[in-house]
């Protein structure tokens, strides 16, 4: 029994996608997101320009300004997700772990931006740890992988038909040519 390859490709192609549609799209649709995260307020703060001077103040007090937000529910370290220092920006942001981001000017302490970060929240529902880790270990990874296959079944499919005419079209010059005497 010999296998037709390209109709068989077009099977795996086509159930392929309808296998993979759902995850694929909120994977097309966050990594839309993701990439406007540094153009979109909306998806992450952007970062406050202060003095680009070292910061004069502790650690311990830059926490306390940041306790001082009741949006970001911080009691102590323990509710901090990240502490980043923008030394050439002159601001340290606490990211609570409930997502909201307070920016504190290191040079006087004061809160100069909360908002909201939704950036994380999309990089985990793109890679599908939002869900959970079978999801995204059984779903959104395979997802991925059919995606691959489909991208080179499709460029096989696309390509196959022009390299077939080519081939037909060199074999027609070849025979056409007049035999020299």
């Amino acid at each position: 029994m010999r296998i037709n390859w390209a109709k068989s490709l077009r099977k795996f192609h086509f159930w392929g996608a309808v296998l993979t549609a759902i995850p694929i799209f909120i994977i097309i649709v966050s990594g839309i997101l993701l990439q406007m995260k540094k153009d979109s307020d909306w998806v992450q703060p952007p970062t406050q320009k202060m003095s680009k001077e070292p910061p004069s103040i502790s650690a311990q007090e830059i926490l306390a300004a940041a306790q001082q937000v009741p949006e970001a529910e911080i009691n102590g370290w323990e509710d901090v997700k990240l502490f980043d220092v923008r030394v050439g920006k002159g601001t340290t942001k606490v990211r609570a772990k409930n997502r909201w981001e307070v920016q504190v000017d290191h040079q006087t302490g004061d809160v100069v931006q909360v908002a909201y970060r939704r950036s994380d929240l999309i990089e985990e529902i793109h890679d599908g740890s939002f869900f959970n880790k079978i999801v995204k270990s059984w779903i959104f990874f395979p997802a991925g992988v059919v995606l691959l296959i489909l991208w080179l079944t499709g460029g096989y499919m696309i390509v196959y038909p022009y390299w077939k005419k080519a081939q037909r079209n060199t074999k027609r010059a070849k025979t056409s040519r007049p035999i020299p005497a």
